[in-house]
């Protein structure tokens, strides 16, 4: 027991020792002393002491050669810690002050990385996420032989993809509410935002299925006139995605609409005219004969 105190007091004092000594480094005005130290801790490892020194020392280096220098390594620093946020905004700073050093580039690429790790999951608030998709964009265009162009662009697939989900998921929500039109109306509101959605086919299946249930809901006197716009959604789905794994239901669902056209007055011009539509899609689609 007495040896284990000796040297549980000698580590104490060891290590008092060691943060009086980076006390004193952080407090002296010995730049080359600092700045090896900095370096030192950097290499070590020790992030978050060479941040610290490193921003000390941005006071004593400025309009130096040393500053682009000392000022680069300060955000390398915060982002070898994981201080995204303080890192990009070192980044930012060392690009406006020191667009010709030999750091720019990297520094410009170490930004948008930072903003890219501090985007949100698709549920919560996407503002940084546009954000890291305009300076993935600027740098793409700004070092288009930079190696680092595949990551960005798969940078920029993921983010997009985050954006597409959230837009489904929120629209989505109406139709899990079993408020039919007003789901039918988002899901239209998403595509037009953006047709080419990763989502595009799970999106024209609902807007089908919203329109059929909105039509099966509607009192009789309404039936009618929503089961054709139903129709319509029923054949632009299948003329988009005629293998679709939702195929099979949205035929069920069809034959459901036709018998349901049928009691409200079958054999009208307007449902002859979705009939041939209908046959018209359907031969389109088949493979033509040898």
């Amino acid at each position: 027991m007495k040896y284990r105190f000796i040297f549980a007091l000698a580590a104490l004092v060891a290590l008092c020792s060691c943060k009086s000594q980076f006390e004193l480094l952080l407090n002296s005005n010995d730049v080359d002393a600092k700045y090896k130290a900095a370096f030192e801790y950097f290499n070590n490892k020790k992030y978050s002491k060479a941040a610290t020194l490193f921003e000390s020392l941005s006071v004593l280096t400025e309009g130096t050669a040393k500053d682009d220098t000392v000022k680069y390594y300060w955000g390398l620093s915060n982002y070898n810690a994981k201080d995204y946020y303080t890192a990009e905004t070192n980044f930012e700073r060392f690009v406006e002050v020191y667009p010709r050093s030999p750091f720019a580039s990297e520094a410009t690429y170490l930004r948008l990385d930072c903003l890219y790790k501090q985007t949100l999951r698709y549920e919560l608030d996407q503002t940084p996420t546009y954000k890291a998709m305009n300076a993935i964009s600027e740098y793409i265009m700004e070092f288009p032989e930079s190696e680092r162009l595949e990551t960005c662009r798969d940078m920029l697939v993921e983010l997009n993809e985050r954006l597409d989900r959230k837009a489904y998921e929120a629209a989505k929500l109406y139709y899990k509410m079993e408020d039919y039109l007003a789901s039918r109306v988002a899901f239209r509101n998403v595509l037009k935002d953006d047709s080419e959605t990763i989502f595009r086919e799970d999106i024209l299946y609902y807007i089908a299925m919203s329109s059929y249930k909105y039509a099966s809901l509607s009192v009789p006197a309404k039936q009618k006139e929503r089961y054709m716009i139903f129709i319509d959604d029923y054949l632009n789905f299948i003329g988009e995605n005629p293998e679709s794994a939702y195929r099979k239901e949205l035929d069920l669902v069809y034959k459901r609409v036709q018998k349901a056209l049928g009691r409200h007055g079958a054999g009208t011009d307007e449902t002859d005219m979705t009939e041939r539509k209908f046959e018209r899609t359907i031969k389109k689609m088949k493979p033509s004969a040898k």
